[in-house]
């Protein structure tokens, strides 16, 4: 499964790379409150948690579902400004700005889209003028607690309330911790935002897409970006732009807003933050080659020293073929390497690639 972008007619000036304070705090958010996601951050994250004052603590539980399981576009009000040529705010508060531009029903479609299951990338009416969905979004709300039902139903209630709240919630987090975060934080995402801009304007979109991560990659001819997640969706730039947001704090998550009728955007791990996870369909060669026994029994004959295709025959008892025929299975997968020594080709398993297999599958899986 994929996210396609449609990019038909999209010059290179309107495609953005820039940072978001608000999007960098809905990760720090996110990495609070999901340390298992963000093993690399539980450090902070802990030190961050022990400082929290009881009563901004309680308030971060009520809205938590806007983070905590996964990102909420209310983090990219940009996107959602009409014309589609925003782009983030250099400081928090002009992007909270941006959030006060949105209308209620954006707001509340933004905030209940993983409560209520709105349709995300096609026209549909929101909770707020939809009763069946309204009944819908509070029985969803209703089964992830207590807490989630009241903070939903003040939400259909009294959204400009609720905005309110949340904007002094965003600032109160900022005078908490994030600001320090965000001033360690943003030299960094600065620097790739110059580093991919240059690059954008150098060699093309399809190299500066590619360096994003391994998982988009760019179709010239159709004009088609393609982003490889475990959701499928699509959207296009039309007359708008597109935006490409770093995190230093995001890993390894990589995000595409594909909302109907908002400005397509990508938020990527930052280079540097951490090496980029194989694709879905490469996990799944990986764990498809393993399942066999043969190539098992392969793999811990090629764990202990390189041996050539005749030797791995003999040892086990098959003919050379049907070894070679197992052995491309696994070096397809990326999991054995090959050197030639005069006449004969030496197989090796990578064990690099075996012992990150673990860690690659719980990144491919929350990408």
């Amino acid at each position: 499964m994929s996210v396609t972008i449609d990019i038909t007619g999209l010059p290179l000036e309107r495609v953005t790379v820039v940072p978001s304070p608000l999007a960098e705090l809905g990760m720090a958010l996110h990495a609070l409150s999901e340390p298992g996601h963000h093993p690399d951050l539980r450090g902070w994250a802990a030190a961050v948690s022990s400082r929290l004052e009881p009563s901004l603590a309680d308030r971060l539980c009520e809205a938590d579902f806007l983070w905590h399981s996964t990102f909420s576009d209310v983090f990219a009000p940009f996107a959602g400004i009409p014309g589609g040529r925003a782009v983030p705010g250099a400081t928090l508060a002009e992007e909270l700005d941006l959030l006060d531009k949105l209308t209620d029903e954006q707001f509340v479609n933004a905030a209940l889209e993983f409560t209520c299951q709105l349709r995300y990338d096609v026209q549909e009416a929101g909770p707020l003028h939809a009763p069946e969905l309204r009944r819908r979004s509070l029985e969803l709300a209703a089964a992830r607690g207590a807490v989630q039902e009241r903070f939903t139903r003040r939400l259909l209630t009294d959204p400009p309330a609720v905005r309110a709240w949340f904007r002094q919630l965003m600032l109160d987090c900022d005078d908490a911790f994030f600001a320090d975060t965000w001033a360690r934080v943003q030299p960094q995402l600065a620097a790739d935002a110059r580093h991919k801009t240059e690059l954008l304007r150098r060699k093309g979109l399809g190299e500066a897409l590619a360096s994003l991560s391994g998982a988009v990659s760019l179709d010239e001819e159709d004009r088609v970006i393609t982003v490889d997640k475990l959701v499928a969706g699509h959207t296009a730039t039309g007359d708008g732009g597109l935006v490409l947001v770093p995190t230093s704090l995001g890993w390894p998550h990589l995000m595409v807003l594909h909302r109907y009728g908002w400005q397509p955007a990508i938020t990527y791990p930052a280079s540097g933050s951490r090496p980029q996870a194989p694709s879905v369909e490469q996990l799944t060669l990986r764990l498809e080659a393993l399942a066999h026994p043969v190539r098992m029994r392969l793999c811990r004959h090629l764990a202990r020293a390189p041996h050539t295709t005749s030797e791995l025959a003999d040892a086990h008892g098959m003919t050379a073929p049907e070894i070679s025929r197992h052995l491309s299975v696994l070096r397809k997968a990326g999991l054995v390497t090959g050197s030639r020594r005069g006449r004969y080709v030496r197989h090796q398993l990578d064990l690099t690639a075996v012992a990150r297999l673990g860690s690659d599958f719980i990144e491919g899986v929350l990408r």
